[in-house]
């Protein structure tokens, strides 16, 4: 095979900025990635917490479970289920490409090409950096991550802004860490490890890190280690719309010690579930009605699939409908009748045959083995308990308005975000457009654009729903919070005119007025 063709930048001349030019709307670019560079992360490490931290990373590093797949022998792998990491993880063909993940100054020049006016940089490793099992190891980490990109993004802030790394391990390392980084460093976007993986504390160690076999994954909010309200009001304070890339490889059943793929796809999607479930049933969207989530690169698919599932139960098992399932309704002399009808002589005899209080024949056809029911059972029977509704449309202010989700450009599944019809209540989520950049998944960064807009080519969406796809919900996620956020950057002047809309939106929903009309107000 033929090595591929070296290419030269040429900025404007891209299908990509083509496609930008025929668009009437700025395109922000919610998700695209770094890659760092180790050498100048440790850097930033010796400087922010000693040489001492350099050696414990780069000792723990060599026993990170990819590492250990990869020098194990094939008995130790399966003997310790090992699940397989990638072989190759990102794109490599393209030399540009791979130096354009890797150097901000690269990517600002190369943005116009790409056809993005504005990009939102996540890290790579500090995916691993926020799950780090040592607490210590790990505030460093971050503060050395967050130092760094501060610094090698900042001259370029009015066309991209880093993500910071916020580890959740605990509340109070998370507000630390989240002050710090939009206080000191003037950061405005907060990755956060939504599902945290904890050791179960009955578990013996295992090779340093009882994880590997014996843990739990804590959601930060139904069943809880701890309390994380103060940190989403934290959030809510500075302005932050935390984001989520938490994964799930090597958890649960994505453990193939062999097929990487099998544990890789739809991992983030899984993560996000977890993530959207336990702050709706957390009451988190209740109680921070201010705040916006965004659950990235996980597609939107699963959501409306959630979303439609929260609606039926509440109808169907919400405290108001929830009775309809006790089984002290059961009329036993009735079920009785049908059993000697219907069933023959075994259904009978056996019914018979049983004892004939109450307690007993309950357990006939109750989910416990005796019939009983505790007062702790009870109690816990409106699990919707935390969200407050009082009307099935109330979800909709619970999950559909604070929820963003990110859709790669090649996911044509995206689409269904926009389809209300087949929604309850009509209501549309907000998809919003993530590159991707830097990953695996992009090998070539000039196609992004292209793929994206495909689905208006094929008329998987119409020229409104893209707008909102590619500019109108990247830019809610985090200006809802922070009407600011994008002052000083080369999208303001648009930015502004669509929160000028948005709020005679919102104004006109509640005196009826339509959105067109909102709009050409």
């Amino acid at each position: 095979m033929a090595p591929p063709k070296k290419r030269k930048p040429q900025p404007n001349t891209s299908r990509a900025a083509d496609i930008r030019a025929s668009l009437d709307h700025p395109v922000v670019d919610a998700d695209g990635h770094m890659l760092e560079y180790a050498p100048v992360f440790l850097d930033f490490l010796k400087q922010v917490a000693g040489a001492q931290t350099v050696k414990r990373y780069t000792s723990r590093s060599k026993k990170a479970r990819a590492n250990l797949w990869h020098k194990m022998s094939r008995r130790q792998v399966l003997d310790n289920r090992i699940s397989r990491p990638p072989f190759w993880a990102v794109a490599a063909a393209h030399t540009l490409d791979r130096a354009t993940s890797m150097l901000p100054g690269l990517l600002r020049d190369r943005l116009d090409e790409l056809g993005f006016d504005y990009t939102i940089v996540y890290p790579t490793f500090g995916f691993f950096l926020i799950d780090e099992p040592d607490e210590e190891l790990r505030r460093a980490c971050c503060r050395a991550q967050n130092t760094m990109v501060a610094d090698i993004f900042g001259p370029h802030a009015d066309r991209m802004t880093p993500a910071a790394c916020i580890p959740t391990g605990t509340p109070v390392e998370a507000i630390d860490e989240l002050e710090h980084a939009v206080k000191e460093l003037n950061l405005k976007v907060a990755m956060v490890a939504s599902l945290f993986h904890r050791s179960t504390k009955a578990a013996p160690r295992v090779e340093d890190d009882p994880r590997l076999h014996a843990y739990w994954i804590d959601n930060l909010a139904v069943d809880s280690e701890y309390d994380y309200d103060p940190f989403w009001a934290k959030c809510v304070e500075l302005g932050i719309a935390p984001t989520a890339h938490s994964h799930i490889q090597g958890h649960g059943h994505r453990r193939s010690v062999n097929n990487y793929l099998y544990n890789q796809i739809g991992h983030f999607a899984d993560a996000g579930e977890a993530s959207a479930k336990a702050m709706f049933f957390g009451g988190v969207t209740r109680r921070f009605p201010e705040l916006n989530f965004g659950f990235l690169e996980g597609g939107v698919a699963w959501a409306c699939s959630l979303y439609a599932t929260l609606v039926s139960a509440w109808n169907k098992r919400g405290a108001h409908a929830i009775d309809q399932f006790d089984p002290s309704k059961i009329d036993f002399d009735q079920l009785g009748e049908y059993f000697d009808k219907y069933g023959g002589e075994s259904f009978a005899r056996a019914l018979r045959n049983r004892a004939t209080n109450e307690t007993k024949r309950l357990g006939y056809v109750n989910v416990s083995s005796d019939g009983t029911t505790n007062q702790a059972d009870l109690d816990l029977l409106d699990d919707f308990a935390a969200c407050h509704i009082k009307k099935a449309e109330d979800i909709i202010d619970l999950f559909v308005k604070p929820f963003y989700f990110g859709c790669e450009a090649d996911d044509p599944m995206a689409a269904v975000a926009f389809r209300g019809k087949g929604l309850p209540f009509g209501v549309k989520l907000n998809a919003v457009f993530g590159s991707d950049i830097g990953h695996w998944d992009v090998p070539e960064m000039r196609e992004v654009l292209e793929e994206a807009y495909e689905l208006l080519e094929d008329g998987l969406v119409g020229a409104d729903d893209f707008r909102d796809f590619m500019f109108t919900n990247p830019v809610m996620l985090h200006a809802r919070g922070n009407p600011n956020f994008f002052k000083g950057t080369v999208v303001e002047e648009a930015v502004d005119k669509l929160l000028k809309t948005e709020a005679k939106r919102s104004k006109g929903k509640k005196s009826g007025i339509t959105r067109q009309a909102a709009v050409t107000a």
